[in-house]
């Protein structure tokens, strides 16, 4: 197990160092002048300017200071926040993003996993069919669709009733979460709806389900001890790298509800070319993506005793 973890780790290693330097370069492929924002009269101010940020030496320098800064933890400095470093940026505003992130897995998963059950029992029904086809277009009707529906919905729920029900933007309180994570979180559980229709339905047809019977055992016990454990094993599988996709995916719902998250300050980095925020939240995201993949794996060996895991 130890081995196994070590090799888990080590090759997750790897990936980050390829999502860095990956990244590296394509920030700097990009056309476009990442200082065009700083008032830089004079070729003096210009020089300064890149001297500064390390602009002024070789690429494959800048790639040596930028490696070696990351493993001490340092990410630099923001081009165009004045004097702010990207670590403050982070740990200032990655909070925000993974409480709504939180709050959203949890959302999605006991819906997708509610919705999942429900179908496998009603198959080709009624239930079955509605429940499906909104799974096809929580999967395919992209979220800053469901972002901007769901805010022109608040609106017109709030004018109906003549006060304000759900914030219709803003951050600072729980309802003001509500929306954005139920938003965030309609792709994951569509998602997690289909994946736990096909797992019930597969694990309903074994043969231990139907010795349960056999033996008189009620049907809630059959399904809480025997159906839904095992169902729910492939929907574990996924969940981890559903976590961090939603926990530092949600750079438009953020964006479109006035969240001061992480993936906020994010869009704005790419519209601005800011180098140093671009590539320390890529890989701060990468980093936090590659941790959930490897727990998950672990987490996965421990859920179910059939698993074992070998090196």
């Amino acid at each position: 197990m130890i081995r196994y973890t070590a090799k888990r780790i080590l090759s997750g290693i790897v990936t980050i160092w390829f999502i860095t330097t990956a990244t590296f370069l394509a920030m700097h492929a990009v056309p476009g002048d990442p200082l065009m924002n700083d008032k830089a009269v004079s070729e003096e101010i210009r020089r300064n300017l890149e001297a500064r940020y390390g602009l002024d030496k070789p690429l494959s320098k800048q790639y040596v200071i930028f490696i070696s800064n990351m493993l001490k933890g340092d990410f630099g400095i923001s081009f165009t926040q004045q004097n702010r470093r990207v670590n403050d940026i982070i740990r200032e505003h990655f909070p925000v993003s993974a409480i709504l992130g939180i709050l959203a897995v949890v959302i999605a998963a006991l819906g997708g996993m509610l919705w999942g059950a429900l179908t496998a029992l009603y198959r080709n029904r009624l239930p079955d069919i509605t429940i499906m086809f909104l799974v096809i277009l929580g999967i395919s009707v992209p979220g800053f669709v469901f972002a901007a529906t769901g805010q022109l919905a608040l609106v017109h729920l709030n004018a109906m009733v003549g006060t304000t029900v759900l914030p219709v933007a803003g951050w600072g309180t729980f309802t003001h979460m509500l929306m954005p994570a139920l938003v965030l979180g309609l792709g994951t559980m569509a998602l997690l709806t289909r994946l736990m229709r096909t797992s019930m339905i597969d694990v309903m047809g074994e043969d231990y389900i139907r010795t349960a019977h056999a033996k008189g055992l009620s049907a809630q016990r059959i399904f809480l001890r025997h159906q839904l454990r095992n169902a729910i094993l492939p929907v574990v599988t996924v969940l981890g790298p559903q976590i961090a996709a939603i926990t530092t995916g949600g750079f438009v719902v953020e964006y479109v509800f006035a969240i001061p998250g992480l993936g906020r300050y994010f869009v704005q980095a790419v519209q601005q070319l800011d180098y140093t925020v671009i590539m320390g939240t890529t890989v701060f995201y990468g980093a936090f993506l590659v941790l959930m993949v490897i727990l998950v794996d672990i987490l996965y060996g421990l859920i179910d005793p059939r698993v074992r895991l070998s090196t």
